[in-house]
């Protein structure tokens, strides 16, 4: 896997996210904030752990030393949350642009550097999809979240809000 591999993937892990996020603004307080609707977590405790997970991904990989959004405070508002995927986009980018096919391939107790991040993606993959259940029981589908999808979009000449791939 190289670099622009690992861009594409980034790129589809940020549109499929963002057509979650699109669906919350005016959801109901209750489906917001319920718990044990997957396992032990909600719509808004599902997606606050994606970030979260993401976040201590890239801060592991880049050793910054950084604090990833705490899961263990009260759950935050929809724009709040919205807020904070923005800036970890924007942090993102820049990580993935100091990444080179050379520290891609880096083994760290025998996993590559490129395995990690494909797990950080796959791992939103599991969680947009529980969030893709819960929306669209709540009559807020998200539409299709498929990887062609997302694909066919970069072919058609889409605009997207993917700074990832430009």
């Amino acid at each position: 896997m190289d670099l622009s591999d690992i861009r594409f993937l980034f790129g589809y892990d940020r549109w499929a996210t963002q057509r979650i996020l699109a669906m919350l603004p005016g959801i109901e307080d209750d489906v917001w904030t319920a718990d044990d609707a997957v396992g032990s977590r909600g719509l808004g405790t599902i997606l606050v752990h994606m970030l979260g997970a993401q976040q201590r991904w890239r801060h592991a990989i880049a050793r910054t030393g950084e604090t990833p959004y705490p899961e263990n405070e009260p759950l935050p508002t929809v724009e709040a949350l919205g807020e904070a995927w923005a800036e970890e986009w924007s942090e993102v980018d820049a990580f993935i642009a100091h990444l080179d096919d050379e520290l891609l391939a880096y083994r760290h107790h025998g996993i590559a550097i490129w395995q990690m991040l494909a797990h950080v993606v796959n791992h939103g993959t599991q969680h947009r999809s529980e969030s893709a259940v819960l929306l669209t029981a709540a009559g807020r589908s998200p539409g299709d979240l498929d990887m062609s999808d997302y694909a066919d979009t970069l072919s058609s000449g889409h605009a997207l809000l993917d700074p990832v791939n430009s």
